[in-house]
């Protein structure tokens, strides 16, 4: 089934929180999310979100990012993607140009693979030549589907206890 990448609205506030239940609910974090799983109401999650879109606005810190919902055919949320516009020395440490999370009931569908294309191209168009994607070493899907985008591992770095494997993809 295909998806279609959008930017959150209002009308997905349901399912939006459903899909950060499901999550908290599998004890697992929600990546690629704009930290969903760390805010108490949507209000405030979207508020931030809107904010951290464009550089006048974005938080302290931060760096400006697209944070955008993975949605199939029968508009079902099946993933979150959030592409940072560029890098500040966190992010080129440890987290990259893009995150991402495909919600579990709906993992080994090809998903991710679609959504880091679709996300490539937005880099791409963005003018982003070279993007930084990164994993937690253990993460064996999510590394297998950085490779199949001719993701290029540079090297491995420790984040707390946390190995992160860093890759590179050239856009042409």
């Amino acid at each position: 089934m295909k998806i279609k990448l959008i930017e959150p609205t209002y009308d997905w506030a349901d399912k939006i929180w459903a899909y950060r239940e499901e999550f908290a609910l599998n004890g697992e974090r929600v990546h690629g999310s704009a930290l969903l799983g760390e805010y108490n109401t949507f209000d405030e999650w979207y508020n931030d979100v809107v904010k951290n879109s464009c550089e006048e606005t974005v938080a302290e810190g931060w760096v400006p990012s697209s944070t955008l919902l993975a949605v199939d055919e029968n508009d079902r949320l099946v993933g979150f993607i959030d592409i940072r516009h560029r890098l500040n020395d966190y992010l080129l440490a440890y987290a990259g140009h893009i995150g991402y999370s495909v919600r579990k009931s709906e993992r080994r569908k090809g998903y991710a693979t679609q959504m880091l294309a679709q996300a490539l191209e937005i880099c791409k168009d963005m003018g982003i030549e070279k993007v930084l994607i990164t994993c937690a070493k253990d993460n064996v899907a999510s590394a297998a589907t950085i490779r199949k985008a001719d993701g290029v591992l540079e090297n491995e770095v420790y984040e707390d206890d946390v190995l992160t494997q860093r890759y590179w993809i050239n856009i042409e």
